[in-house]
């Protein structure tokens, strides 16, 4: 993951209203299972031991910068009930559909170039200025790399994969916990947090006996 950059990463708030958690900057997320249930194994002696379960979540974690390429993750771990974990999102991406593919083409852009003095003249058209060509609306962006987006689809994955090992049943919290990292002490103070939170796991406001 690349450094903290405060001219890209620096964000005014948290939990803004009417923010918009596609652009780029970094975000700390926690993810809780559900009733904070402990099924991704358990700590010993300051170290995660990820169960089957767990090796699928973390795995999945893993997975999110292949779907999403303009993704990058950063210090993470996988705790018997819940997860923590950096991403950075570089940019909002376009959305791939066809409406992009179609105004992209080389064929719609040929078909609103502006027509030229002497196609003019061979069709027998007067030889005034072709009249404006209206700006053509711009593709909308894609929904599918916010951070809402990513935690769905990493929820929904897990939980898929883990249900075909027999586990039913709601697995996680209702919705996320997140914090937009703003200035560099930030992102230092929390990428520590992660790293020894295994070590601090029975103070931890997750932890149940």
């Amino acid at each position: 993951m690349s450094k903290y950059n405060p001219n890209i990463h620096h964000r005014r708030s948290i939990r803004l209203k009417g923010y918009d958690y596609s652009q780029a900057g970094l975000y700390f997320i926690t993810i809780c299972c559900q009733d904070r249930i402990c099924r991704y194994g358990q700590v010993e002696n300051g170290k995660m031991k990820l169960n089957e379960y767990g090796k699928i979540a973390h795995n999945e974690w893993l997975n999110t910068p292949k779907i999403r390429t303009n993704v990058e993750l950063g210090e993470f771990v996988i705790m018997p009930n819940h997860i923590h974990g950096i991403i950075e999102i570089h940019d909002r991406g376009e959305l791939n559909s066809p409406v992009t593919k179609e105004l992209n083409s080389p064929a719609t852009k040929e078909s609103h170039s502006p027509v030229s003095k002497e196609s003019h003249e061979r069709k027998g058209v007067c030889n005034t200025p072709p009249h404006p060509i209206p700006q053509q609306p711009q593709p909308p962006k894609s929904p599918s790399n916010n951070i809402g987006a990513i935690v769905r689809g990493y929820k929904s994955s897990v939980t898929r994969q883990i249900g075909l090992l027999g586990i039913k049943g709601k697995l996680w919290q209702r919705n996320y916990y997140e914090h937009i990292i703003r200035d560099e002490k930030a992102f230092q103070n929390i990428s520590e947090y992660i790293k020894n939170n295994p070590i601090k796991w029975m103070g931890d406001k997750f932890y149940l006996k």
